[in-house]
Formats: structure tokens, C-alpha cells, sequence
């Protein structure tokens, strides 16, 4: 091999390298303004409600243009879908993560107890699932949509239940779903309570009752 073809060679070398990452520093790209726009329509969602907030609003939240909003999603209702998915599958990954800290099921009962009664300090997590709510209400031609996902969501938040207290050699007296659903209803309602009026509950007050409700929903059947 001649000098002038080991430069050729060289240079092409670098030249696909160059070609393979430049897709891979774009996608980090896609996915860095991405996550920001969704931020960004998480506050602006929570603050505004879904029919007031305006794609301009979000975009200039998160330093984009409406441009690269289109770039991203469809449409408002596109990126409020989004959101919904993001918010949720976190939650689960949080949940998933907490309970593989413990071995002992007791204390995976205890770490999930717990967990569940501090959620009801995540104000903007309580407004997001009120407008997810009214959204459906008010939108019925995109009510089996949301309906299908969060029967997904449920699925997935019912199954943690289920094989908590299984780990206990218990079961439910109603299906995990049920109670997944039970238990993330009634800690939003106790917070939209406490956002209305401060002094109808206090902070330990909310986390002791959730507790209590806890304790009903997995008391269960031996």
C-alpha cells in the first residue's frame, strides 16, 4: 500500500466515522428539544389547563419557536398525550425502583405504603391528572384513546400491587387494577381538596389518612 492511498484510506475512515455519529449527536439533539418542550407543557398544562394553554406559550417556555414545536408533535393534543405517557411510565419506573432497594416483602409493603402517601405532595402531578380527566370529559372523540392508555397504566400499576402482595402470600379483595385505580384516586382527590383550601387538611393530616386508605385497599383476603 502506496503512502498516498494510506492517507486515502485514513481519510475515509474518518469520514464514515464522521457520517455514523453525526445521526447520533442529531438524535441527542431531537431528544434534548423534545424533553424540553415536554417541561415545558408540563407547567404550562398545570398552570393553565389543557383549552387555555397555547402552543405558543409552551414553545417560548422552553426557548423554541413554533416552528420546532411542529418539528417535535403534531398538535397540542399530540404533545398532551405525550405527557400523560411520560408522567405515568415515570411513576412506574420510581415505584419499580423503590421496591427493588427491599428484599424483605414486609418492607416492600412499607416502602410502597409510603411512597403512596408522600405523592400527594406533587401538586402539579395532581393538576396534570385532573386535566387528563376533563380532557376525556370534554373531547369524547379522544376518550377511547386516553381511555386505552390508562387502562395500559393501570394494567401496569396493578400488576406492582398484584405481586407485592403476592410476596405477603396475600391477595386482594378486589382485582389490582381496582385497586390501583382506587388508590390513585382517592390521593388526587385529597390533594385537590387541600389546594383549594389549605386549612381543610394539613400535610400530615393527608399523608396520615392515605395511609389509612392504604392499609383498607391491601388488607386483602389471606
Amino acid at each position: 500500500m502506496t503512502p498516498s492511498s494510506t492517507v486515502t484510506s485514513a481519510r475515509g475512515k474518518k469520514a464514515a466515522a464522521t457520517v455514523v455519529a453525526a445521526p447520533s449527536r442529531q438524535a441527542a439533539r431531537t431528544a434534548a428539544t423534545r424533553q424540553k418542550l415536554l417541561l415545558a407543557a408540563e407547567q404550562t398544562f398545570a398552570r393553565d389547563g389543557y383549552e387555555a394553554a397555547r402552543l405558543e406559550d409552551i414553545a417560548a417556555r422552553a426557548g423554541y419557536t413554533r416552528g420546532a414545536f411542529y418539528a417535535n408533535f403534531e398538535s397540542k393534543e399530540d404533545i398532551f398525550f405525550a405527557l400523560l405517557e411520560q408522567t405515568v411510565e415515570r411513576r412506574i419506573a420510581e415505584v419499580n425502583e423503590l421496591l427493588e432497594r427491599h428484599d424483605n416483602p414486609q418492607q416492600r409493603l412499607r416502602a410502597l405504603r409510603e411512597h403512596y402517601a408522600q405523592i400527594a405532595k406533587d401538586r402539579r402531578l395532581a393538576l396534570l391528572s385532573l386535566e387528563f380527566k376533563l380532557f376525556a370529559v370534554r373531547h369524547p372523540e379522544a376518550h377511547a384513546r386516553l381511555r386505552a392508555r390508562q387502562r395500559e397504566f393501570r394494567a401496569c400499576g396493578g400488576d406492582i400491587l398484584r405481586r407485592v402482595m403476592k410476596s405477603l402470600g396475600r391477595s386482594l379483595a378486589i382485582s389490582s387494577a381496582a385497586g390501583a385505580t382506587a388508590l390513585g384516586a382517592f390521593s388526587h382527590a385529597m390533594l385537590l381538596e387541600h389546594l383549594v383550601d389549605g386549612s381543610s387538611l394539613s400535610d400530615s393530616e393527608i399523608r396520615h389518612v392515605l395511609g389509612l386508605f392504604f392499609d383498607a385497599v391491601v388488607a386483602g383476603e389471606k
